[in-house]
């Protein structure tokens, strides 16, 4: 008899997710219910503010200013190779610029990586951009041996000193979290303003992904081989010098190739605070004026210097195969001959015009398809702002107003709306998907609510309840009281107002990119179309992306969502596509034998093996997000990003460091949840 009552009262006991649903439900309840009589708790009150922002920046005022002597002679050293390198590039003949690029290429990857570098270099030179891109070349050749050298620093020191190592991670995490606009503010204040602090600035962003890298490489360097070191009596040095790193060199030459994409990304964002004559300063200076022909052509120069340093860099990574050294000879040969044959008749390279009548065309394209197309537009956007993006931020509740809905909204709506709900989760719960029908309540009550008017208790005990599902008690704890620094330093509405936007991308690039991953796995020829599109979009950097929504929807907040979303859909679109591709033929050929269709094959073997890596690829999107949101600062956002963009006008440390803190708190929390489920993921799948 003990044991058949033991077994009902098993089955009646709610799962995790159950449990941690049913009470984030109960809190939202109560906060709905409490909101009259207890206003606090929807609205953190601005006495029980801390002033958070000042003291940080009273202490690095305090800090900067103890290391500005240190600091400032650092950067007068590097204005010594910074001018070498622009006195170089910019003087060198552009034939032989050309020639050694095209030569390279034919070194690295044959006829096809010749021809992209010279047809690369080609556009460059008939942009007129000539001058800057070297500019900007100096810029990247100086700083990505800064960073080679301090990622490569980090990376050995994490891998020799056991007990650093966890700090090491936390801090690479908070380096390549924190936006990068929070921390040119005290650049600014250190190094002064000019070309050299946007090498800094370049540096510090593209010396995480090599220390990386340089770790992954030094843990995968087989134990057999370490031995054989060990037993040959080498010192350590002798060992990790002349064995581990050289075992390590794949991992470590991808390190390279990302810390060369980072350092070009930043081009951009180092000329707002570098002010020297770059292509990133040309694509702002343009932007500002409305010149998006001009915008663009000196955009695609960075996209061209973008593509044609990935393949190269990539292919040195990941290739071992060169092509015969006597033809790279014989085209620097050539290059030179024919560069001292028509020296005269070289024309200069910032005279050249060639595709100015594109960037008009361009312009009067946009022009005239914004006029013939301009109602249609204007439709989509603000069909989108005012029935899908401003309720999510402000709540049916605010956002349904006659002169757009066309009715007002009244509170009798609102209970319609929370019983229906309630009848959809107890429809889910008497099919046996309480956890679900929970999580669709609280879907409803944010939708009614609006992300930037929901409760703050509400919010840290649903952050509590997901951190708890998905990594346990201590992720609970670390997401609450980081939240908690948010919401006493006065930030935790501009936070919500950043949380929207960028769940809202987010969730736009999870269903879209998803379905676009799912295409490119089922059918062949929709990955070769989609391809070269997540290839171009990789290399694009980050301020391009604001070009094309802005010449067509102009400054605003969709403009700004759009921009998100063409970023960070590309992980989505990989990673679906690359876990269910890779579903072991094992698992496919049981399914098969077992008579199964293919649906049911997609949707009962492929796609739950591919579940933890699509979730790396939700966790890469929501990082490319949170990145994205305060570039898009510029062109319409509110909350954070903007605050970081103001604080960099303003030379507010306390502000932009706050602020930066702030957002990076969102996306580590965002990606230890996402991580922890991709975990339990791998452990349900036994891998």
């Amino acid at each position: 008899m003990t044991a058949v009552t033991e077994i009902p009262a098993q089955h009646a006991r709610l799962s995790t997710g159950a449990q941690a649903a049913l009470i984030t439900v109960i809190f939202g309840a109560l906060c709905l219910a409490l909101e009259g009589v207890a206003p606090w708790l929807v609205k953190w009150p601005a006495a029980w503010e801390l002033p958070a922002t000042q003291w940080v920046g009273g202490f690095l005022d305090w800090f900067l200013n103890g290391i500005k002597p240190a600091m400032r002679l650092f950067s007068d050293l590097m204005t010594y190779p910074m001018n070498a390198a622009n006195f170089v590039l910019g003087n060198t003949p552009w034939p032989i610029l050309i020639g050694i690029v095209t030569a390279l290429g034919w070194y690295l990857g044959g006829l096809p990586m010749a021809a992209l570098g010279f047809i690369g270099l080609s556009f460059v030179l008939a942009s007129g951009y000539w001058a800057e891109s070297m500019n900007t070349l100096a810029l990247v050749a100086v700083s990505v041996p800064v960073a080679l050298i301090m990622g490569g620093a980090i990376g050995i020191l994490a891998n020799e000193v056991p007990r650093v190592k966890a700090f090491v991670q936390a801090a690479l995490d908070v380096m390549q979290t924190v936006p990068t606009f929070a921390y040119l503010t005290p650049l600014l204040l250190l190094f002064g303003f000019g070309p050299v602090v946007g090498l800094i600035a370049s540096a510090i962003y593209a010396a995480p992904p090599m220390a990386r890298n340089v770790m992954l490489g030094l843990e995968r360097v087989e134990s057999e081989i370490k031995e054989a070191a060990i037993m040959s009596g080498g010192t350590r040095l002798q060992q990790l010098f002349q064995v581990e790193i050289p075992a390590a060199t794949t991992q470590i030459m991808v390190g390279v190739n990302q810390c060369l994409m980072a350092a070009l990304s930043m081009v951009i964002i180092a000329a707002v605070i570098g002010g020297f004559n770059d292509i990133g300063w040309e694509v702002l200076l343009t932007m500002r004026k409305a010149q998006f022909g001009e915008s663009l052509m000196a955009g695609l120069v960075i996209v061209v210097f973008a593509v044609v340093i990935d393949r190269m860099s990539g292919t040195l990574a990941t290739e071992r195969k060169r092509y015969d050294s006597r033809v790279v000879w014989a085209m620097l040969a050539f290059t030179v001959l024919f560069t001292a044959a028509f020296w005269a008749w070289l024309p200069n390279p910032s005279d050249l015009t060639v595709l100015d009548p594109m960037a008009t065309a361009i312009d009067n394209g946009l022009t005239a398809f914004t006029q013939a197309n301009g109602p249609w537009l204007d439709a989509l956007k603000n069909n989108s702002l005012f029935y899908v993006l401003l309720p999510l931020r402000i709540g049916l509740d605010q956002a349904v107003l006659p002169f757009t809905w066309g009715f007002a909204w009244t509170p009798s709506m609102s209970y319609g709306l929370f019983a229906i709900g309630a009848a959809i989760a107890l429809l889910m719960a008497w099919r046996g998907h309480l956890t679900g029908g929970l999580v669709v309540l609280i879907l409803i009550g944010m939708l009614e609510t609006g992300i930037s008017n929901l409760p703050w208790p509400f919010v840290l005990t649903g952050a509590a309840a997901l951190g708890w599902v998905a990594g346990g008690w201590r992720l609970a704890a670390l997401s609450v009281g980081l939240l908690c620094t948010i919401l006493v330093s006065g930030l935790w509405e501009r936070a919500l107002l950043s949380l929207y936007l960028s769940g809202a991308a987010v969730f736009f690039c999870a269903v879209f990119g998803g379905l676009i991953g799912l295409a490119s796995a089922v059918w062949s020829p929709v990955w070769t179309v989609v391809r070269p599109i997540c290839d171009m979009l990789q290399t694009i950097p980050l301020f391009v992306f604001l070009i094309p929504v802005l010449m067509v929807f102009q400054i605003g907040e969709f403009s700004a969502f759009l921009a998100i979303c063409a970023y960070a859909i590309v992980p989505m679109i990989r990673y679906t596509r690359h876990g269910l591709v890779n579903t072991p033929e094992e698992m496919m050929e049981a399914a098969i034998s077992s008579g199964a269709t293919e649906w049911q094959i997609m949707r009962d073997v492929r796609a739950p093996y591919a579940a933890p890596t699509i979730l790396l690829g939700l966790n890469q999107t929501i990082l490319y997000a949170f990145a994205m949101l305060v570039i898009a600062a510029l062109i319409g956002t509110t909350g954070l990003g903007q605050s970081i963009y103001l604080a960099l006008g303003q030379a507010d440390v306390g502000l932009g460091i706050s602020a930066g803190a702030a957002m990076a708190i969102l996306a580590l929390i965002a990606d230890r949840m996402v991580q922890g489920f991709a975990e339990e993921r791998r452990k349900a799948l036994g891998l």
